[in-house]
């Protein structure tokens, strides 16, 4: 079994990435606030670069590769900040695809070892979708 150490800023990174999350999901439940949008994208992007880094992040978002998800999702934020969240949310919604796809294998190793859940994902036609894309390295 392994086991990981998390220091404080890691904590404190995922706890703002998770409240990012969640108020973003509280914007789109009341009908594309703008304000309750924008703090849930500030929230996440500072607990992004909390959880892995400054450098890390900045490696990661200005990465030649990921240049049409990073655009992406800035010009959605400040669409978000300008007053036009649904367009805001879309744009930001396709550069949050673009950007954390490769993040999709780890995520469906993991999964599948979840005791419940992880017996769905394993099922030959889930497990043949994910499989597909296995061999692709992590972006980060």
């Amino acid at each position: 079994m392994v086991s990981f150490e998390m220091d404080d800023r890691k904590k404190i990174g995922l706890g703002l990435t998770g409240f990012g999350v969640f108020f973003s999901f509280l914007g789109v439940l009341f009908f594309f606030d703008k304000g309750l949008l924008a703090m849930g994208n500030i929230l996440f992007l500072s607990g992004v670069m909390l959880t892995i880094g400054l450098k890390s992040s900045l490696q990661f978002f200005m990465k030649p590769s990921n240049y049409k998800g990073t655009i992406s999702f800035g010009v959605g934020f400040f669409f978000v900040v300008v007053g036009w969240p649904v367009l805001g949310m879309i744009l930001e919604a396709y550069g949050f695809i673009v950007l954390f796809s490769g993040f999709w294998p780890t995520v469906s190793v993991f999964i599948q070892k979840i005791p419940v859940l992880g017996w769905v994902f394993q099922q030959p036609f889930v497990r043949w979708f994910f499989d597909r894309s296995r061999g692709k390295r992590v972006p980060v």
